[in-house]
Order: C-alpha cells, then structure tokens, then sequence
C-alpha cells in the first residue's frame, strides 16, 4: 500500500479512543495477570507500571498473594471502589469475557474502558459495555499501543 495515501488518511477513530485512554487511565485491573515472569500478562503489567499506571491484578489462583507489588484480588468484586479502577485489561479467552463484563459493570463504579488482550475479542459483551457508554478495545495490546501516545 502507498504510505502516502495512510499519511493522509490519519489516525483511525480506534487510535483516538487508545490516545485518550492512555493519557487518561490512572488505575487498570489486570484479569489473568500471572504472577510467572516469563507470561505476557507479567510483561505487560510491568511496562504499565514503569509508565505510571497503577495495576491490581485479579487472578482467583493467587487470591491474598501479591504480585509486582500490589495486592491480588480473586474477582473484580473483591476490588475495593476507593482503588479507583478506571480500565480492565483482560487475558483470559473470548468466552470469559462476557462474565468479565457483567462483573466490571456492577463492581466498578469509576471504569471507562474495558480492554480485550490480543486474540480476546467478544462483539455482544463489547455492544453491551458499549451501550453502558464504556470505551471497548478488542484484541489488542496497551504495552504496543501505548508508545505512541505517551
């Protein structure tokens, strides 16, 4: 393709939402973080801390364990509201995503984004959280997306 036609295209809809969002997230509830180093949820949530966001990882495996420093909570009701949880950021497959939702919408009283891993992708539970005015991004990565806009 002629990278002169992208140039005068411009950023997507999508690039603008992720642009937002990484300039205004504060707190990310992390579903799936491992505590294993060699996991991409492990990477990931270390590059976000090493960009300033605050993330609280939710894994049922290691309820009361801590992982990079920070409390883990066994489902997202367990997140206390004044954490201020502002984004989620989910690794775990495409069919826990709409129980994932369900539980963010009644938990969460401060989130504005709900975002799918790479290969996590569920259209019905991202048109439900969309309708709830929530910004969903499906099958991405913020640790590859974020670069641009910080």
């Amino acid at each position: 393709m002629n990278l002169a036609i992208l140039r005068d295209i411009g950023p997507s809809p999508v690039d603008d939402d992720i642009a937002r969002i990484a300039r205004s997230t504060r707190c990310i509830a992390m579903i799936g973080l491992s505590p294993n180093e060699a996991r991409p949820s492990w990477g990931v949530a270390r590059y976000l801390k090493s960009q300033g966001f605050r993330v609280i990882p939710v894994n049922p495996a290691h309820a009361g364990s801590t992982i990079l420093d920070e409390q883990v909570y066994a489902d997202l009701h367990a997140i206390p509201a004044e954490a201020g949880v502002d984004m989620i950021d989910i690794f775990r497959r495409s069919d826990a995503v709409p129980t994932i939702v369900d539980q963010a919408l009644a938990s969460l009283p401060r989130l504005r984004t709900i975002w799918m891993q790479l290969g996590v992708s569920h259209p019905a539970a991202a048109n439900r959280a969309r309708g709830c005015g929530l910004t969903v991004i499906e099958n991405r990565c913020p640790k590859i997306e974020f670069p641009r806009f910080l």
